[in-house]
């Protein structure tokens, strides 16, 4: 008799999978023109069971004016760390205003883990990692659990990490989708002109890439977008892009 998988086996094997879908999506789709891939993944492949990740940040506009196109009732989820900039709050506001966005989904770190790991709110100062995963990664694992897949916009210009972002691509059982992926500055720049978008107000003052307040500075000229980002560390990521929010993603409580 053969021998009873381990959990961990049909996890594995149904990430494989994810996988191998989210692959088969990006040859057959990857090369559409954002607004499409959009429309095709939440009206046909992931019908109701799709939401987007937005920080309403510098970049953030342009993917929320297109799903608003689509469907202004698709979930939106909002990390809120209690440490963003009030212009982020603010941002988001009139965003959702402008776009008559109608889901909001607001996810906070959880109490109990904030009081065991960042009692007094400065573990930033310490341990950038351990923040963001109590304050970004555990809350999005949390936040698309309910999905099947969701959207970012996420760009490869963005970042030298990010130069070979696909559009779909798996995470654990679930799978994340880029739109914007192949999108340049001047693409971004040309639709948030062409739409009259409105921009975040700490772009003007150099902040290209937005996080929490403690860790984001403006950007230097010649560096690039995210460069702000955790300024004297080697971290370039929060974390929710990474393996962390995909371990959290396959973890049977979720």
């Amino acid at each position: 008799m053969l021998a009873k998988p381990r959990p961990l086996d049909h996890i594995a094997d149904a990430d494989d999978g994810v996988a191998a879908k989210a692959a088969g999506l990006d040859a057959l789709y990857g090369h559409l023109k954002p607004i499409e891939i959009i429309e095709r993944s939440a009206r046909e492949l992931f019908h109701d069971e799709i939401s987007a990740v937005s920080s309403f940040g510098a970049d953030s506009a342009v993917l929320l004016h297109m799903i608003a196109e689509i469907d202004r009732t698709l979930p939106v989820i909002f990390l809120d760390t209690g440490k963003h900039f009030e212009e982020t709050l603010g941002y988001r506001d009139a965003l959702v205003a402008d776009f008559g966005l109608t889901n909001i989904q607001v996810i906070k770190p959880e109490e109990a883990a904030l009081a065991r790991i960042d009692p007094t709110g400065n573990l930033h100062q310490s341990n950038t990692d351990a923040c963001c995963d109590v304050r970004k990664v555990e809350p999005l694992a949390r936040g698309v659990a309910p999905f099947r897949a969701w959207f970012t916009g996420r760009k490869r210009f963005q970042a030298s990490t990010r130069a070979a972002l696909p559009v779909f691509e798996a995470v654990g059982p679930r799978i994340r989708i880029n739109p914007l992926a192949h999108w340049t500055t001047s693409d971004q720049a040309d639709y948030m002109r062409a739409h009259a978008l409105r921009e975040n107000p700490l772009v003007a003052y150099g902040y290209l890439s937005i996080g929490c307040f403690p860790c984001t500075q403006p950007v230097q000229p010649g560096e690039d977008a995210r460069s702000g980002r955790w300024a004297g560390h080697a971290k370039t990521e929060c974390g929710i892009h990474l393996s962390g929010l995909e371990k959290s993603l396959t973890d049977a409580s979720l």
